[in-house]
């Protein structure tokens, strides 16, 4: 297989080969000297693109329960992205807390309707979808204002109780709020976050913000002194500039507890237009360079925050877990 002329686009194989040198770097949280502990990881382990045959995975690990127990072999955190779409089931997260390690750690995405993004009717659970009110149940997708008080709590409820044997076993590390790019910093903006807050109880959440007016001029010191005065942990994110959409890379800690680091990719060329699957608008491998740049921001951030989470979200195909990979092997320069 000839390599591809982008760098960022080198093609499965090549992104495979960057790999083999630092297959054991991210096995462990990295314990940073003087902080916390580093994990890093991806935002998903299930892609259709990171399963085929030759990508990540060896041949051996074709099931469900054979790929989460590889993946854990080689990464101590995860993020669970299914949960967007559909509320998660108790009896899959039991899986999970038994086939991983006690120390393995699992980020989960809240539902879109609880972040005010739309939802597929279809993908709701059959007891949501029978008590819509008349005027929703032949929507192809309804909106978490839509939804009666009750229903709306039930949808809370749900996603608690599907992701209760994680916070058991000790293996959830936060439920993800991420916001849509309508949401822009208000009063009711910084409510409907502090609500979040009150239902999640005594399990921690994060916030990341989709669109850029949340820390321009006076709205960033807003934005940053709201999150730390509550111990909201802020997500840091590195993704395409130049949109409105772009929040700009800034590495703030806002827990003492907890700081994630999620890294998009930098396909401007994708990053706002519309249809295009995931696997394709996050297709992006990161060089060393890149990756270098931020190390020592994250080795600071765990030394701010006991635990931080560095999460690849360019899951295409093995360019995440590379990247992850990667990173952890930079990230040893820092540990204790």
């Amino acid at each position: 297989m000839t390599a591809r002329a982008d760098p960022h686009d080198p093609g499965f194989e090549v992104s495979g080969s960057l790999a083999e040198p630092v297959l054991g770097a991210a096995a462990r949280p990295i314990h940073i000297a003087g902080g916390g502990e580093v994990r890093t990881g991806t935002a998903s382990w299930t892609d259709p693109t990171m399963t085929a045959k030759g990508v990540f995975y060896p041949d051996g690990a074709s099931t469900a329960e054979q790929r989460v127990r590889y993946y854990a072999t080689r990464f101590p955190v995860v993020e669970v992205d299914a949960t967007y779409y559909a509320l998660p089931r108790e009896s899959a997260s039991k899986l999970w807390v038994e086939r991983t390690p006690d120390d393995f750690v699992f980020d989960v995405k809240a539902h879109a309707l609880m972040t005010g993004q739309p939802s597929e009717v279809k993908r709701l659970p059959r007891e949501i979808r029978e008590a819509l009110p008349e005027a929703h149940r032949d929507k192809a997708r309804i909106y978490g204002k839509d939804l009666p008080k009750e229903l709306d709590d039930e949808v809370w409820e749900s996603f608690k109780r599907g992701i209760e044997p994680l916070r058991k076993a000790n293996k959830l590390g936060a439920v993800f709020l991420q916001f849509p790019r309508w949401v822009f910093p208000s009063n009711e903006a910084r409510e409907r976050i502090l609500a979040a807050a009150s239902r999640l109880g005594d399990t921690r959440l994060t916030v990341e913000f989709r669109h850029a007016s949340w820390f321009k001029e006076k709205n960033a010191e807003r934005t940053l002194r709201f999150l730390t005065d509550h111990k909201i942990p802020y997500v840091i994110v590195d993704e395409p500039q130049g949109f409105k959409s772009s929040v700009p890379p800034v590495a703030a800690v806002t827990s003492p507890e907890l700081a994630v680091f999620r890294f998009h990719g930098r396909r401007a060329d994708l990053w706002e237009k519309p249809n295009i699957p995931p696997n394709e608008r996050f297709r992006y491998l990161y060089d060393e360079d890149q990756l270098a740049d931020w190390a020592p921001r994250i080795a600071e951030a765990a030394r701010s925050a006991k635990q931080v989470h560095a999460l690849m979200n360019n899951c295409s195909g093995n360019y995440g877990t590379t990247n992850a990979l990667q990173l952890a092997e930079l990230l040893k320069q820092y540990q204790a």
